[in-house]
């Protein structure tokens, strides 16, 4: 038995993969509650976080398990960096988990848009020292990020030209299908050209989830797409009407949280349920949060319903919005588990991830570097927010509170 146990571990050791221990449900809620409280800077930049705290703090999953989860998560329409979330909690403390790493990473940032839809206008102020010390801090965690899954996704020449290539279309092709096409693109290359990936010879991830729940999983979104709108037609229930709308932003969107403002902005703006200079407001002030900027949408649902109703209204358009993102990744991930004991589809992975630190690069430049990095100033606190993650190994959340601080500072006329 100990034999058995002790080659396991081997195996799993020559994969890159350590063995996934389970957790609780709280043991989850309690992390992604504070990623959910520390996460600034979009959903590139949290990618960087649940890097920092998942895979090299914790140790919950590996460098490769956590690429392959991005990679897949790109292929997904909804929010890229709250899909992987829900599929760590999956790992880590089943369907449960799945649900409360959900709230612990949401509900903060929801929170505070519904109260500021309640009237808390001084959130919006954009150009504050302390948020501008947040972006800073962002460049740092995503640099980090970059420069740690470089280093394990593509260690030689070949890998190492397929993220950069991928760099250069991506900024020349901004735009959540360049992203798609380019990731396709290299996985392709990858498995025709790269050869096979049997010197990295990957365990499969552990059987979270059984596959008739992920194919019920993905009928259940099938039914839900393909029903809702002909419902709409005959139902005149305006929470029925909220949840279709915003269940289908959810299901069509692709790329990060800039990209599905204008369909969120047609679906509310044009019917009178938001003004748009409500529309804007809100917007500004999800900047100013932690956390994934979709939460926009309980923002949206809290002022269609105006107070008292407007919990509730926030509450549904929220849950809408995500119920997308876990029928998605429930119905995805088993397939990725069996996937990754291939040998084909590993080598065609080995071109993905590489696209994928390509990806994040061209993001560390656009948006994070180009809105975050002004002055010399600037340049100096990221330099010292990105020594204390990748040199002295700080806790993220730490680095964010001290650029935030530095931010005020730099702030004070």
């Amino acid at each position: 038995m100990s034999d058995g146990t002790a080659a396991t571990a081997n195996e799993a050791g020559k994969a890159g993969d350590t063995p996934h221990a389970k957790g609780s449900v709280l043991e989850v809620l309690a992390v992604s509650t504070r990623l959910g409280l520390t996460s600034f800077g979009g959903p590139v930049a949290h990618l960087g976080y649940f890097r920092e705290e998942y895979v090299r703090r914790r140790e919950w999953i590996s460098e490769d398990a956590y690429a392959d989860l991005v990679a897949l998560c790109q292929f997904l329409p909804g929010p890229t960096s709250s899909q992987v979330g829900v599929a760590i909690g999956i790992l880590r403390a089943g369907l449960p988990g799945a649900v409360t790493s959900w709230l612990g990473f949401t509900l903060p940032s929801a929170i505070i848009l519904v109260a500021f839809a309640f009237g808390l206008q001084r959130l919006g102020a954009t150009d504050a020292g302390w948020l501008h010390g947040l972006k800073i801090a962002a460049v740092a965690v995503v640099a980090n990020a970059v420069w740690g899954m470089a280093r394990s996704l593509a260690p030689d020449r070949e890998r190492a030209t397929v993220a950069i290539l991928s760099a250069i279309v991506v900024l020349a092709w901004p735009g959540a299908l360049g992203q798609v096409l380019v990731i396709a693109l290299a996985g392709l290359v990858s498995w025709r050209l790269l050869g096979s990936a049997s010197d990295e010879k990957r365990v499969a991830l552990p059987p979270a989830i059984g596959r008739r729940t992920a194919i019920a999983s993905i009928v259940v979104f099938l039914a839900l797409l393909g029903v809702l709108p002909v419902l709409r037609q005959v139902v005149t229930n305006q929470a029925f009407i909220v949840f279709d709308s915003f269940f289908r932003v959810g299901s069509l969107v692709f790329g990060g949280g800039h990209v599905v403002l204008p369909l969120l902005q047609a679906e509310v703006v044009p019917p009178g349920w938001v003004t748009n200079e409500e529309f804007v407001a809100g917007y500004g002030a999800a900047q100013a949060v932690p956390g994934p900027l979709f939460t926009f949408a309980a923002y949206l649902g809290a002022v269609k319903h105006r107070p008292p109703n407007g919990i509730a209204g926030a509450a549904i358009a929220l849950f809408a919005f995500y119920v997308p993102t876990f029928l998605m990744v429930v119905g995805a991930l088993p397939f990725l588990s069996a996937l990754r004991a291939r040998a084909s589809f590993q080598a065609a992975l080995r071109g993905i991830n590489a696209a994928v630190v390509g990806l994040l690069l061209a993001a560390l430049y656009h948006p994070v570097w180009t809105s975050a990095i002004k002055t010399s100033a600037d340049l100096a606190l990221a330099l010292v927010a990105f020594a204390l993650l990748a040199l002295w190994s700080f806790p993220a959340w730490l680095v964010v509170l001290i650029a935030a601080l530095g931010g005020a500072v730099l702030g004070v006329p």
